[in-house]
């Protein structure tokens, strides 16, 4: 992490938001921060909001807990269906509190929804989100308008997926709802907006000794205990990692095989983050870890 002098000037109360990569040591930089300015750390992880992975998501352990007041962390249940908006409903309250908000995390859409705004969709109705369940991305995809297309990350299927349940369900293109979307609950000119800009290189080296520290710190029991319960629809169970060591406890692969699946996993998870920061984030302060 850099020297905190170089960081930008942090004024008395104002929120702030530490975004970056998967294995970068943001919850490292968000404790070093509450120690020194003091202040409670807030969850911005969509994995980590889940109870059944500690390990197995990064969690801040318990001794780091002790170390702050910690919010939005393994509050939800294994099957929740909980997305950006039930997010920002949580999220918001936490802002006014006595103590500053450092929102931590790698889910972009989460900043985005905060600092931009969040278009208020009607929910997806069921059978319809049981139908694109069905439906492979191409085919996702190929219904959506240029425009949603351009602004979502199409890699990434539980987006597609989204955008066309709105364009189903509401017959309007959810770039037309973006448009509509109301003044953001904290402007980003509020708050110390932080972006970990780490090296290619250098991540790929903690992404590697990190998976491999959790599956020396248990992740492989977290994923066992989880086995009746698995459903790879679930948000949570698309956790990184959770997909490929459920392999292995199954019997369908060696361990040695899902820990290099869970690496490959891991690298494309953090490709997409980084590209997310540079193209979504451009005005926040980027800084290069140490």
């Amino acid at each position: 992490m850099p020297d905190l002098t170089a960081l930008p000037p942090i004024p008395d109360d104002a929120p702030i938001l530490i975004a970056g990569p998967t294995a970068s040591g943001k919850s490292a930089l968000a404790l070093e921060l509450a120690d020194r300015f003091g202040g409670m750390i807030v969850n911005a992880d969509a994995s980590q909001v889940f109870d059944c992975w500690r390990i197995l998501t990064a969690r801040p352990s318990e001794h780091e807990e002790a170390r702050a007041d910690h919010r939005l962390y393994g509050h939800q249940p294994y099957d929740a269906l909980y997305s950006a908006g039930h997010w920002l409903r949580e999220v918001t309250p936490l802002l006014n509190g006595p103590k500053r908000p450092i929102i931590v995390g790698g889910t972009g859409l989460y900043f985005m929804t905060l600092t931009r705004g969040l278009a208020d969709i009607p929910a997806t109705p069921p059978d319809i989100r049981a139908d694109g369940d069905e439906r492979d991305l191409s085919t996702l995809l190929a219904e959506l308008d240029a425009e949603t297309t351009a602004r979502i990350d199409t890699h990434n299927r539980a987006r597609v997926q989204r955008a066309w349940e709105v364009l189903r369900a509401t017959g309007r293109p959810l770039s037309e709802w973006q448009k509509d979307t109301p003044p953001p609950v904290l402007p980003l000119s509020h708050s110390v907006p932080l972006v970990v800009d780490a090296p290619k290189d250098w991540l790929l080296v903690r992404i590697v000794r990190r998976f491999d520290r959790m599956v020396e710190q248990g992740a492989i029991d977290e994923i066992a205990a989880m086995q009746d319960r698995y459903d790879p629809a679930l948000p949570s169970c698309k956790a990184i990692g959770a997909p490929e060591l459920m392999r292995y406890v199954s019997g369908s692969c060696s361990l040695d095989e899902a820990r290099e699946a869970a690496h490959i996993s891991t690298r494309q998870f953090a490709k997409r983050q980084r590209t997310w920061f540079r193209s979504k984030m451009r005005d926040w302060h980027h800084f290069t870890p140490v």
